[in-house]
Order: structure tokens, then C-alpha cells, then sequence
């Protein structure tokens, strides 16, 4: 059941949103998304719904990640980080692709759930996990190839610029409902940045960010 359930996403939701990129799809098709949803809801986890976590929060549509996932194309020994750890999926997903993820949460029950699902996929080794509030950024002295932020944010902010490699991606979600703008920024040069309009969606807000931010581009 759950394997033909998770073939079927793959070939009815994942594809026909033009997410083709073979890594991204073997990675997709392994991970138990079901191990990453909560209990009552795991007959759902292969449905193109936004799955409630509690408190607000939710589980993207497994489409919105793959694209998210092909729009950042991690590669082996790339480091990421991630805004919003919420079941730990995406995050997951990520330290199959990459060398190493770090994960912020603001929420302290959705941290500490997403703690034990990783430590028992036994992916403790490659993942940092950190509760806090990443809304505006997360400046902890490093620098990552890859930046996923899956809540959406008001208005774009120059919060994650910099904690970009030169060559690293971000990908951020932008704007109010009921539509919202999904982009890619490319960190180019030491103050130089590239950005792609690359899908329209909607998906909850972060939390911890207001209106208003002081980093408005």
C-alpha cells in the first residue's frame, strides 16, 4: 500500500509539476514520507494536500517540496540550511543530497518531534538541529550552498543574503494570499545577487517576522 501510494505520487503529483531531476525523484521515492507525518494523518501522507502539524504550521504538498528540492539542486558535500524544520522531511531530504543540514525551528514541540523522527531514520550525523527564531536570518559565522525557507515571508528581506556562498541558492516564497511568489536567489559575487521567479504557490507565513521588516529590499 504505502509503496504503490508512494509511486503514484511521484508519477501523478512530483512529474507532472516538472520535477525531472533524477536525484530529486530517487530521494522522493525512498524516504518514508509516512515515518515524517503525524500518526493520525499518515494515511494522508502521500495526498496533494498541506498537512497540518499543530500550532498553524503545516506540511507542504509533496509537489511544492520536490520543486523546492530541484529548484535548490543540493549536490554531495554542499552544506544547507534550513528555515522552518517543522516535521523534519524536508530536512530528510536534504542530507540525502547534501553533505550536511542545518535545521531551524522556532517551535519547541515541532523541534523536539523532528529530533526523533531523524535520530530514527539514523540521520543524526548529518544534521544540526537548532530552535530559534530564523525569520530575519540565522547568523551563526557560517556560509551554505543551499538556503530553504518553507514558510513564506511577507515581503523579501536581505536577511539570508549573506549567509550565501558565492554560488549558493536560495529559495524563498514571497508575498500575501491568496497567491505568492516562489524565487530562486543566486548569490553571484561577493555583494552581487541574481534573482528567478520560478512558480506561483501559497503556503503559510513564518512565524516570528512581521510586516514590516527593517532588511526590506
Amino acid at each position: 500500500m504505502t509503496d504503490s501510494a508512494r509511486d503514484n505520487m511521484i508519477r501523478r503529483q512530483i512529474r507532472p509539476w516538472n520535477v525531472l531531476e533524477p536525484r530529486v525523484l530517487e530521494v522522493l521515492e525512498e524516504i518514508p514520507r509516512e515515518a515524517f507525518v503525524p500518526e493520525h494523518l499518515r494515511g494522508m501522507a502521500y495526498s496533494d494536500l498541506q498537512l497540518p502539524l499543530g500550532n498553524g504550521e503545516v506540511m507542504m504538498e509533496p509537489r511544492l517540496e520536490g520543486r523546492m528540492l530541484q529548484e535548490l539542486d543540493p549536490a554531495p558535500g554542499e552544506k544547507a540550511l534550513e528555515i522552518g524544520t517543522g516535521s523534519g522531511y524536508v530536512t530528510a531530504c536534504l542530507a540525502h543530497l547534501c553533505g550536511h543540514v542545518t535545521s531551524v525551528e522556532l517551535q519547541a514541540d515541532l523541534h523536539r518531534q523532528a529530533q526523533q523522527r531523524l535520530g530514527a531514520a539514523g540521520l543524526g550525523e548529518q544534521i544540526e538541529l537548532a530552535q530559534g527564531d530564523a525569520a530575519s536570518g540565522w547568523h551563526d559565522g557560517q556560509h551554505y550552498d543551499v538556503i530553504a525557507v518553507t514558510g513564506s515571508l511577507p515581503e523579501l528581506h536581505d536577511g539570508f543574503h549573506s549567509s550565501l556562498t558565492i554560488g549558493g541558492r536560495l529559495f524563498v516564497i514571497v508575498g500575501s494570499g491568496p497567491m505568492m511568489e516562489a524565487l530562486r536567489i543566486t548569490r553571484t559575487g561577493p555583494n552581487a545577487w541574481s534573482t528567478q521567479s520560478v512558480f506561483d504557490t501559497a503556503v503559510p507565513p513564518l512565524r516570528g517576522l512581521t510586516k514590516r521588516n527593517p532588511f526590506k529590499l
